[in-house]
């Protein structure tokens, strides 16, 4: 099966680097209304592998984060642990649940320095043998502390793997699937939430339970990293190091175009070449040939994509997501529903709504655009914040309040904060700064949902837990004028397209 995209919107046209029909006095613009000389052939069953190995880097993030729940409970039972260190402090089951969060920041910090060296690729079969010996001395600890410097570990491929699975998928897949198959990360990090939830509520009974959890990574991570190494490096990386003269510049082309040919199946047949010589050209037209300088992330186009993508994601964050969750249990079972104290069960059925909203966005993305999904998302979720806001102010005697509040807001997150924000910062960012410039939103995710999870409890103390959620209302409102003036429309465009629009 094969698609084509005989009207996308084009830069080809300058036909020789810097000129262009479309000059005005010494100011040179890239025809981006113009029709692309060669249309984006590809064939899907070449585009499926290129995504499914990165993805497997998020199902594990999500899997680590639903089997944690369970674990938890397993290491501290006196009966199931099949420890003699199970009797655990409050700080010390801390750092267990938010060790991975520490290691991802840390994680978010090194691919900033080393994601432009080592490249996509090579960035995720790092982050696969990091989540393989993470999860394997997490398994194996003998005592409290070997089993922290697991979870960190861990932390840090779950820092490199959301950093360079975004990346990869965004410069290898063709522009008419590329939001649906970013996207489709999220829906897997959702479904590895899940998967973690069901198989550490299965194994929690067993003495030892926990050792089992964090073991079942290992498998994964072993396939993502034979996968990566098979699969091919990002043509676009290739020429980003070409034009910047970071190797033999005929060396890098003939390999992009190699690397292309196996990214977009056969279908592609002789257009190789001439794609590869059209990228280069567009990547020399918007300057990517200049080194990226620290002070100039903050300066110009740079600083306006800074501003979109960490934009996004901290939205993304301090909107309530993990504090609507931490209620979904009490929400439900004052509802009258016998299962909701039964927190895994409550974990699972919530999995399951993300998962088909999650399937929802991933089958419109790219028809109705990333904006109207944030629009139409955000706006649900700040109804569903008043809803639960009144509810623990004022309606307590309506329990539908909570409970339709509860599932508003997670369905409508999942169509537009949870995959569109991991969509967005993957394709704003120009490719000479995507490494460095993703890395730091990245930071900013995970350091935002690591002060929202440890802000939480004071908050409630201090505010109560209604006000708490009409502030997060307040919040969601300011994102909604921030998303409306700030963020543009990127449905459609090549990322080449993106830097030359939207910058």
């Amino acid at each position: 099966m094969a698609a084509s995209d005989p009207e996308r919107p084009t830069l080809s046209s300058l036909g020789k680097v810097g000129k262009s029909s479309g000059e005005i006095g010494d100011v040179q613009e890239p025809l981006i209304n113009g029709n692309r000389g060669i249309p984006e052939t590809y064939s899907v069953a070449a585009a499926v592998l290129p995504f499914l190995f990165p993805a497997l880097g998020g199902l594990l993030y999500g899997y680590d984060i639903g089997a944690t729940s369970c674990a938890t409970i397993s290491i501290e039972s006196a009966t199931l642990s099949g420890v003699s260190w199970y009797d655990l402090s409050s700080v010390q089951i801390g750092l267990i649940t938010s060790g991975s969060l520490y290691g991802a920041l840390i994680g978010s910090v090194v691919a900033f320095n080393i994601a432009d060296f080592l490249g996509r690729r090579r960035e995720l079969i790092l982050a696969s043998v990091l989540y393989f010996v993470g999860a394997l001395v997490t398994a194996l600890a003998l005592d409290f502390a070997v089993m922290v410097v697991g979870r960190f570990v861990f932390g840090i491929g779950i820092g490199l793997a959301m950093h360079a699975a975004p990346m990869y998928i965004a410069e290898t897949a063709p522009s008419q699937i590329r939001g649906q198959l970013i996207s489709l990360k999220e829906f897997f990090i959702v479904l590895g939430m899940v998967a973690g939830y069901g198989i550490g509520s299965l194994l929690v009974e067993i003495v030892g339970g926990w050792r089992y959890m964090y073991g079942a990574s290992t498998p994964l991570a072993v396939i993502m990293g034979i996968g990566m190494w098979w699969l091919p490096s990002s043509p676009r990386w290739l020429l980003l190091r070409a034009i910047q003269g970071k190797g033999n510049m005929q060396e890098l082309k003939d390999n992009a175009i190699y690397c292309l040919r196996r990214l977009r199946g056969p279908v592609i047949g002789v257009s190789s070449p001439e794609l590869v010589n059209e990228i280069l050209e567009e990547l020399a037209f918007v300057g990517e040939e200049k080194p990226v300088s620290f002070s100039e992330i903050f300066q110009g186009k740079c600083l306006k994509a800074l501003t979109i993508g960490a934009g996004v994601v901290l939205f993304q964050q301090i909107t309530g997501q993990p504090s609507v969750l931490y209620y979904a249990a009490s929400i439900l079972e004052s509802a009258g529903f016998s299962a909701a104290s039964d927190a895994t069960r409550v974990s699972i059925l919530l999995g399951l709504l993300k998962l088909i909203m999650t399937g929802v966005a991933v089958l419109v993305v790219d028809r109705v655009g990333r904006r109207p999904l944030l629009l139409g998302g955000v706006s649900g979720m700040f109804v569903s914040l008043f809803l639960l806001g009144s509810y623990y102010l004022f309606l307590d005697d309506v329990p539908a309040a909570a409970v339709v509040g509860l599932l508003l807001y997670v369905g409508c997150y999942q169509v537009s904060f949870g995959p569109i924000g991991w969509l967005l910062i993957s394709e704003i960012f120009p490719l000479r700064l995507r490494g460095r410039g993703l890395s730091m939103a990245v930071l900013v995710n995970f350091g935002a949902n690591a002060l929202v999870t440890f802000a939480f409890s004071p908050l409630v103390e201090l505010l109560g837990s209604g006000i708490l959620f009409y502030g997060f209302g307040v919040i969601t409102l300011v994102s909604l004028l921030f998303i409306f003036f700030i963020v543009p429309e990127t449905k459609g465009l090549t990322l080449e397209e993106i830097e030359a629009k939207c910058l």
